[in-house]
């Protein structure tokens, strides 16, 4: 996976991850990327700043970092309807934990009942999943603040 900060004609810019450099090409060909914040398809890179090893791991820096977390900078109504999407997901679906990855499996080879499931799995579990030709929707997990 790779992510670009993205520009759309009015100069909004946001971040997009992609499979590889192939699929963004393609997918803004087919302008099949859109600007979140105008609805925009005439996208183009933007500048971004390179990430630079610094000899410390993510888990080992996270806690004294000071870049904001996505909750912090993201706007309330796509947090808003994250939430939303939850709250459906959670009401229309089971919950099947860590075993989503092989939940997933058995219901794609016809060895469990077919229903819709939600649970965690790594990154490395969903790329399988994906590469095996299990459907699967990665969805940003906005904290429900209604409980």
């Amino acid at each position: 996976m790779i992510a670009f900060d993205l520009r759309c004609a009015k100069d909004h810019v946001f971040e997009v991850w992609f499979k590889d450099s192939a699929s963004y090409e393609e997918q803004v060909a087919a302008k099949a990327v859109v600007c979140p914040a105008c609805g925009d398809k005439k996208i183009s890179k933007a500048i971004m700043a390179p990430n630079v090893a610094s000899g410390v791991s993510r888990s080992a820096s996270s806690s004294t970092s000071k870049t904001p977390a996505l909750s912090d900078v993201m706007p309330e109504q796509i947090r808003s309807a994250l939430r939303e999407l939850r709250s459906a997901v959670e009401a229309n679906s089971e919950y099947v934990g860590n075993d989503f990855s092989e939940e997933a499996r058995k219901i794609h080879y016809g060895e469990s009942e077919a229903r819709g499931i939600h649970g965690e799995a790594s990154e490395s579990e969903a790329e399988a999943l994906q590469e095996e030709g299990v459907e699967i929707a990665r969805i940003p997990w906005v904290e429900n603040t209604e409980n």
